[in-house]
């Protein structure tokens, strides 16, 4: 076991890409074991047999279609018509921008530096001091991990299913799970925005609410607007799949920002395809290998025996939740949501099920600390994106990005603490 851990040790210091680390524990540890090492390949192949897989790819496309359009600005636009004459209507207007934009194109990082564009320089603009602008432009880009249809979401349940639990998790219910959580973070930031508006109300200029605005910014969006609704109210009503969904979120964008909008060159979307199914290929490289390294973990029985030895230590699932979140906070600050879902879930859920934690529970839990994770200091995956994308010394970004995750890990502690907030939807 030593000499495994040494060889995996070097692996990473001689910066191994991570699907190679994960197979070559898995080759290790059956070869250790006697076991033929074909049963990796059999590992590998089984995602091949879970067609809810299709839905990332798909969901992928579909949201860098998107974000190569101008859909980012016709939706501030529309919430800014909406909500901008509020106390921070402004700053709820990011807020409700960026998590409906990373919701749907599932990538945080992208949500910074598109939406970064406009709505830095319009809050600027509209008064709202610099230290506030960076921290809820860097913290507010991964606020829709927990909305649907986000890929973070489908790929917990992927590897969940995969683990044979006596307690069901199906894709709809995670995505009916992570509503009302996500809504408290934003409604949490919601609060504290319009708090610092008031305080500098005489420096923050509101815009007018103006119906003539709204129906203009209505139909500017009117090919937009009705996919959220077409995808959620296929999958609640029964009428598609999830995969089906994907398929027909790609096909209506394609359609729109292709061919009806014009705004995404025919000529520019081989370049958009290649570079989505790049990212997906990674995730998928990864998952397949973590399947079989989960196969071998749990073939000998590791979960059981690294749950024997948190119990040891532990006996209270009070306890147990408290250094989860803090375990997952730190997770979020050094890998990307993609490999921490991959690696750490075939060890956390069983034993998170041990100690009574409804496995839908814990992917919100999972999904909520991780978003938190991505601008905590210092090694914040987005603090550094925001710092590129605004040309700000990270440090600054550090101070800015404080109160906002502060605020989250309250929300974090309600999500964790109250488990009905996260199950009351799905029974």
């Amino acid at each position: 076991m030593l000499v495994g851990s040494a060889i995996l040790l070097t692996l990473v210091i001689l910066g191994v890409p991570l699907f190679a680390i994960i197979a070559t524990s898995a080759l290790y540890g059956f070869s250790r074991s006697d076991v033929d090492l074909s049963v990796i390949a059999i590992e590998i192949y089984r995602i091949v047999d879970t067609p809810i897989l299709v839905a990332i790819p798909l969901f992928t496309l579909a949201g860098y279609v998107l974000g190569e359009s101008k859909a980012s600005e016709r939706l501030v636009k529309l919430t800014d018509a909406m909500l901008g004459w509020m106390p921070g209507g402004l700053a709820i207007v990011s807020l409700f921008a960026c998590a409906f934009f990373t919701a749907l194109t599932g990538a945080s990082g992208a949500t910074i530096i598109a939406l970064g564009a406009i709505l830095y320089p319009a809050m600027k603009q509209a008064g709202y001091l610099e230290k506030f602008n960076l921290g809820l432009i860097t913290s507010s880009g991964s606020l829709g991990l927990l909305f649907p249809p986000s890929i973070a979401l489908i790929l917990y349940g992927v590897i969940a299913q995969q683990m044979d639990l006596e307690q069901n998790v199906s894709i709809d219910d995670l995505f009916l799970a992570g509503l009302l959580p996500g809504l408290l973070m934003l409604c949490m930031l919601t609060a504290w925005s319009m708090y610092v508006s008031t305080r500098h109300g005489s420096r923050i200029k509101r815009t007018k609410f103006s119906v003539r605005k709204l129906l203009s910014a209505l139909r500017e969006s009117l090919w937009e607007l009705p996919m959220p609704f077409i995808l959620i109210g296929g999958i609640y009503t029964g009428y598609f799949a999830i995969s089906e969904a994907a398929a027909v979120s790609v096909m209506y964008v394609l359609i729109v920002e292709v061919l009806v909008l014009r705004e995404v060159p025919l000529k520019k979307l081989p370049d958009i395809m290649r570079d989505s199914m790049v990212v997906v290929g990674g995730v998928l490289v990864i998952l397949g290998v973590s399947l079989a390294s989960t196969n071998y973990l749990i073939d000998a029985e590791v979960p059981n025996k690294l749950f024997d030895f948190v119990r040891e230590h532990i006996d209270s699932k009070l306890t147990f939740l408290i250094v989860l979140n803090i375990f997952l906070l730190m997770l979020g600050m050094i890998l990307d949501v993609f490999s921490a879902l991959v690696i750490i879930v075939p060890l956390l859920l069983p034993m998170a099920v041990g100690y009574g934690v409804h496995p839908v529970h814990l992917g919100i839990i999972f999904l909520a600390n991780m978003q938190i994770g991505y601008f905590t200091p210092p090694v914040g995956m987005n603090l550094f994106i925001a710092s590129y994308r605004f040309h700000k010394p990270v440090t600054e970004l550090y101070a800015a990005s404080v109160p906002f995750m502060l605020i989250l890990i309250v929300a974090v502690l309600i999500i964790t603490y109250w488990p009905a907030l996260s199950l009351t939807l799905i029974h």
